[in-house]
């Protein structure tokens, strides 16, 4: 396989709060969960202060696949599953960093798998030795991205393609190798792609990355109605502006006037990865088993205007 290192279990500790805050001077009121130290119930499965507390969101320790997972929203969609039971395959490029994101997250027994995305060839080997190192997987979350922010006239058909591979490409080669039968759990499992408002509604400089985001909400519809007579849902999350590594590196051509411009678009503000993560996992949630085929927005309001 590829640009893909095998898995390494190892003991995780640590709370993983996330900070909060708008970047806009506001400070809409959010809930954070502050889990205590993990601890056991009688038959041994390990209990979080927020399962214990009995969330209608726990995952009963089933594996959950999270793509992107070294930083931003991915990472924080990995912390969020672990509060709410679920076991983590924590996917990305760089091991130091994978390892970092590892000692955020709730609890013990998750794994770390670098791989290289763009390699499309090394999905489905990878997937098959996933499945049989931990057993059957339930859920998927491909949050990994790339975006290059360029003019329709400087564009070039090398950046739009480094786009579609990773947002689009890579997201449909895990879905079909997550989905089969000896991989995925036989009663149901629950796919997430990671979107953007940028599928919805256009933006200059963007027509590459809201193509592959326009892409992804298409296709999910499409697997909901074909997955669905196995129990499988499939939904995406369309995020507004959330502050995030790639997000600061796709806003470096602007101003600083014009970042604020933006910022004053959103009637909640900027928002934070944990937002989009606290999504993530409802939909990913065994307990949302009729919410198929959706996409949801989590943009403080943007679209709503």
């Amino acid at each position: 396989m590829a640009d893909a290192a095998w898995l390494r279990r190892g003991p995780v500790l640590g709370r993983g709060a996330s900070p909060l805050g708008t970047g806009n001077g506001r400070t809409p009121r959010r809930v954070v969960f502050e889990p205590a130290s993990p601890k056991r119930s009688e038959g041994g499965r390990r209990e979080d202060s927020v399962t214990a507390k009995g969330c209608f969101l726990d995952f009963g320790g089933k594996w959950v696949v999270v793509t992107g997972a070294s930083s931003g929203i991915g990472r924080a969609c990995a912390v969020e599953l672990s509060r709410h039971g679920a076991r983590v395959v924590l996917v990305g490029r760089n091991d130091a960093t994978l390892d970092d994101a590892r000692t955020s997250l709730n609890g013990d027994g998750h794994e770390v798998l670098a791989l290289d995305l763009s390699d499309l060839s090394a999905i489905g080997p990878t997937v098959a030795r996933l499945a049989k190192q931990v057993g059957r997987l339930y859920g998927l979350c491909h949050a990994a991205g790339i975006v290059v922010t360029s003019p329709l006239s400087t564009s070039t058909v090398d950046v739009v393609q480094s786009m579609m591979t990773v947002n689009v490409q890579a997201g449909l080669e895990l879905a079909r190798h997550v989905t089969r039968r000896n991989v995925m759990e036989p009663d149901a499992g629950s796919l997430l792609f990671l979107s953007s408002i940028y599928g919805r509604v256009g933006a200059a400089g963007e027509t590459g990355y809201c193509a592959t985001k326009g892409a992804i909400a298409a296709a999910v519809r499409a697997m909901a109605i074909e997955l669905a007579r196995r129990n499988i849902r499939v939904n995406s999350i369309s995020p507004g502006l959330v502050k995030t590594p790639m997000t600061d590196k796709a806003l470096g051509p602007l101003t600083s006037e014009q970042v604020s411009a933006l910022e004053q678009k959103y009637p909640l503000g900027p928002g934070t990865p944990s937002d989009v993560a606290r999504a993530a996992v409802f939909l990913l949630a065994p307990a949302t088993a009729w919410i198929t085929g959706t996409d949801l927005a989590v943009d403080g309001g943007y679209s709503a205007q």
